[in-house]
């Protein structure tokens, strides 16, 4: 039976998995909430090279990515620079909503899907 690793795991979830090759991220938002969404957006962006780091792997071996933002008129903002982080030709498969998110000063949260 293959292992399941599961990461900075709590009562609710897991800041990521890793199974056969795949690295689930949960979904990541800024610390510092007080930053517009280029600040936010690029701590995320931050975290998740961390994270993803800690697996083994990179931005380079991204699958898929959801986006939640808080204000939907904030993607260009945001695709600035996620488009200046994501190296060229590597761009997932991507989904981009509004929602309302869990603390009113996030403005941004990415869910990575990625492979090693």
């Amino acid at each position: 039976m293959s292992k399941i690793v599961r990461n900075a795991a709590n009562r609710i979830l897991s800041k990521s998995v890793e199974y056969h090759g795949f690295v689930y991220l949960a979904g990541v938002v800024a610390e510092t909430l007080d930053g517009d969404i280029e600040a936010q957006t690029g701590e995320v962006l931050a975290q998740i090279d961390a994270l993803l780091e800690s697996h083994g792997t990179d931005k380079t071996r991204l699958l898929q990515a959801q986006i939640w933002l808080k204000n939907i008129a904030d993607r260009g903002a945001m695709n600035e620079v996620w488009s200046a982080w994501l190296p060229t030709g590597m761009a997932p498969a991507r989904a981009c909503v509004q929602a309302d998110l869990a603390d009113s000063r996030m403005l941004v949260e990415i869910m990575i899907t990625a492979c090693k």
